[in-house]
């Protein structure tokens, strides 16, 4: 898509962005901002320093709390919105509080989701590709009717497929859009603690110590380091992201991932060869209370989004990381600060 094309689309929408402040939220603020966009209002919860660096170098019209969100919208009080991007969520896979799960990524959810549809703003909530569970019963987005065969191997994963499940059984999938990321990896996830990617975790093992640590497999038919994964930049999930709000016609759960599995170790390599080392990795035990809801393979179907018209290259598994690790981790930049410094603004 040409620049100009870009951003003849989204000057004068009005966009609410839920986690806005946080990972795949700010880079969809960035995204916006570089089409034109800039009347946003961010619903986050992001303490103030992250919030700054984040957002600091991007352009928004308002914050508000996740808590009043749903009461202002109720009472109108922050008008109409062409867009909602519902991205706001607990994404911690390893979380146990199970009303707080179910509070946080369901109840919220399903609200959010009927205020759109009652209010005829375009909505788009962030699901998860760990609702797929242990892959057994597919990764294939074009049928809801999977939905009921699908067993997530944690609460996250459950958690969000309560909300996928309601969204079906109430005729609303045909309406609106679910998108299951895969693993997204890039800028603007510091925060995310034991959550990050294993890019951003490993840039940091390889740079105090020389090396990296990866899990052992504990089934005969991978290798170690030979688990496979759907890893996407985050660059690519958020035009995605944008492509299917702006076709209308697109409706349903669509999978947001590259459509290729990579090993760790190749993900290793290319973190490695980013910054211009020798692979140096060990593999180390896999905590047991993770070894029975671990997923040994993921690899996003994305016919669905080809058919809606998305035709734009993937970023290659090594350019990605390239990009991510020389550009943002080594100069310890957000996005839009690292852009703004490059271009002198």
């Amino acid at each position: 898509m040409a620049s100009g094309e870009r951003e003849n689309r989204w000057p004068g929408r009005r966009v609410l962005v839920t986690g806005g402040g946080g990972f795949i939220g700010s880079a969809l603020v960035w995204e916006l901002n570089g089409r034109g966009c800039t009347d946003i209002v961010i619903a986050d919860s992001a303490p103030e320093a992250e919030r700054s660096r984040y957002l600091r170098h991007l352009i928004f019209a308002g914050y508000i709390e996740p808590e009043r969100t749903l009461s202002w919208l109720a009472a109108g009080q922050l008008g109409k919105f062409d867009f909602a991007f519902h991205l706001g969520a607990c994404s911690s896979t390893t979380e146990i509080d199970r009303k707080y799960l179910y509070r946080n990524n369901y109840e919220f959810s399903r609200d959010l989701a009927a205020w759109a549809l009652a209010s005829g703003t375009r909505f788009v909530y962030a699901s998860s590709a760990a609702t797929y569970g242990d892959g057994s019963a597919g990764m294939d987005d074009a049928s809801p009717g999977v939905l009921e065969r699908l067993k997530p191997l944690n609460l996250y994963g459950e958690s969000k497929h309560l909300m996928d499940l309601h969204a079906w059984r109430q005729g609303w999938l045909e309406r609106l859009v679910a998108l299951k990321y895969f693993n997204v990896f890039g800028p603007n996830e510091e925060h995310k603690g034991e959550m990050r990617s294993v890019v951003n975790k490993s840039f940091a093992q390889v740079m105090q110590t020389g090396g990296m640590r990866l899990f052992k497999s504990y089934r005969p038919e991978y290798g170690d380091g030979e688990q496979r994964r759907d890893f996407l930049y985050v660059k690519d999930a958020v035009r995605m992201t944008l492509h299917l709000a702006e076709h209308r016609q697109a409706a349903g759960i669509f999978n947001i991932g590259s459509g290729r599995a990579h090993t760790w170790n190749e993900l290793a390599g290319a973190i490695f060869s980013a910054l211009g080392r020798e692979p140096r990795i060990e593999y180390i035990e896999m905590p047991e209370t993770i070894r029975d809801k671990y997923q040994y393979f993921t690899e996003a179907k994305i016919e669905k989004l080809r058919s809606t018209g998305y035709k734009q290259p993937i970023t290659a598994l090594a350019e990605a990381v390239r990009d991510y690790v020389q550009n943002y981790l080594l100069p310890a930049k957000a996005l839009g600060e690292a852009e703004c410094e490059r271009d002198r603004c």
